[in-house]
């Protein structure tokens, strides 16, 4: 009879470890791995920086669509100006040839204009 509760005995603490470890396996299995962790946030944070360059990317493209055609702008302007200054040079002569005098520009020339007349003459 000792026997037979040693036996017993025995039989169960061996089905409470085996319990326990059974417990032990099924949490750890469960339970994602710190490394786990932290290379799934580094993929998000990776994913959102590139979507972050993507779209910085982007704007800069349209800010330089957007200065090459102010540029391009300007340069029209630029020779539309010195077209209108180079005719109206070419009409002050051509009176002073038919002996008439031009009429005075308006006075007074505005500050904001007085830098680029420089070129034109006046």
């Amino acid at each position: 009879m000792r026997t037979e509760m040693l036996t017993a005995l025995s039989a169960l603490a061996v089905a409470v470890v085996t319990a326990v470890g059974g417990v032990a396996t099924t949490i750890v299995g469960r339970r994602q791995p710190r490394g786990q962790q932290r290379r799934d946030d580094f993929t998000v944070v990776t994913d959102r920086m590139e979507k972050e360059l993507t779209r910085q990317g982007q704007k800069i493209e349209e800010l330089e669509e957007d200065s090459a055609h102010q540029q391009a702008r300007i340069t029209a302007q630029d020779f539309a100006i010195r077209y209108l200054a180079g005719w109206a040079r070419s009409l002050v002569g051509y009176m002073r040839q038919s002996q008439l005098e031009p009429p005075p520009p308006p006075q007074p020339v505005p500050d904001e204009v007085r830098p680029y007349l420089h070129d034109v003459g006046l």
